[in-house]
């Protein structure tokens, strides 16, 4: 028997499987990660006239939900870590401000340190690093699970279908800071609804003797993702309009909606606007650096305000 067995083991060890080439399976090609708002910072890149443009900073917009999401296997975030980066995108497309780096500048003073310990090849070009004019912060504030849900189900003699529906919502808070002051000069808070349904429908009778069983379905949600990037891009067309006072396209509809709960119109962003206008002219300051203006009083040819360090 054992003899048996080991000439069987010794067959099994000597026959070894072929593998061929597997032609992976290719989806839709790759597109721009756009958003419904994405036309309206385009439009702002429109603009003529702008040309004294701020330098901005984008600092750690993190996730302050405080939300995990677990599996059978891992554990993570329930939301992109990575809102920051997609301010900068967002900002990137107005064309309308000067970016500078200051989320991760670990690679340059690593390329400055290695000029210093002169183990470069060559010498590089001199550091000139752009001074910003302001820094924009802020966090994902809010993730609420299930607001509503509902749904309805209607079977009879084993044929019928169903229907339900859940929404969630996120929530963003920036903020932007004069770099030199360190006052905060705009504030702006939104939140987006993210929807989704299953639909399904079945068959479990007898047909004669022979029992039939069907069921069809489908589930379709908005990703969750691609809303917190929805109201970053809002977020990011509000901090250059309503914030620096960039003007407004022409016939583009990239106004908020109200929501419920809808505020003054002449408070809040537009009073604070002004307000930083109004004591930067008290104080003499005469010179050419950024601020924050209004939206209704600054005329296309003029803003945004900012140093010639911008130019």
């Amino acid at each position: 028997m054992a003899a048996c067995m080991a000439t069987v083991l010794g067959g099994c060890a000597a026959v070894e499987p072929k593998f061929d080439n597997v032609e992976p399976v290719v989806g839709p090609p790759v597109t721009s990660n756009n958003t419904p708002y994405s036309e309206c910072l385009v439009s702002l890149s429109r603009i003529q006239g702008a040309t004294n443009l701020p330098v901005i900073a984008v600092g750690q917009v993190t996730d302050k939900t405080g939300q995990r999401s677990y599996s059978t296997v891992t554990e993570s975030a329930a939301v992109t870590q990575g809102v920051s980066e997609m301010l900068i995108s967002a900002l990137y497309k107005t064309r309308k401000v000067h970016l500078t780096e200051r989320l991760d500048v670990r690679v340059p003073l690593a390329e400055q340190q290695l000029f210093e310990n002169k183990a470069m090849a060559y010498s590089p070009r001199k550091l000139a690093v752009l001074p910003s004019h302001f820094v924009v912060l802020g966090a994902l504030t809010e993730l609420n699970y299930n607001i509503s849900s509902g749904g309805a189900r209607l079977f009879v003699s084993g044929i019928g279908a169903g229907l339900r529906t859940a929404v969630i919502n996120v929530g963003l808070d920036l903020r932007m800071v004069d770099i030199r002051t360190f006052r905060t000069v705009y504030v702006t808070s939104l939140q987006k609804q993210v929807v989704g349904y299953e639909v399904e429908a079945g068959i479990y009778r007898f047909f004669g003797n022979q029992l039939v069983e069907f069921d069809s379905g489908a589930v379709r949600n908005e990703p969750l993702q691609l809303g917190v990037r929805s109201v970053v891009e809002m977020g990011a067309y509000q901090l250059l309009t309503e914030g620096l006072g960039l003007p407004v396209p022409a016939g583009q509809e990239c106004a908020l909606h109200p929501g419920q709960h809808v505020a003054d119109d002449d408070s809040n962003t537009q009073q604070v606007a002004a307000a930083n206008t109004s004591s930067n002219a008290a104080s003499g300051n005469e010179s050419n650096e950024a601020v924050a203006t209004p939206l209704q009083a600054t005329p296309a040819s003029e803003v945004p305000a900012a140093s010639s360090a911008a130019q």
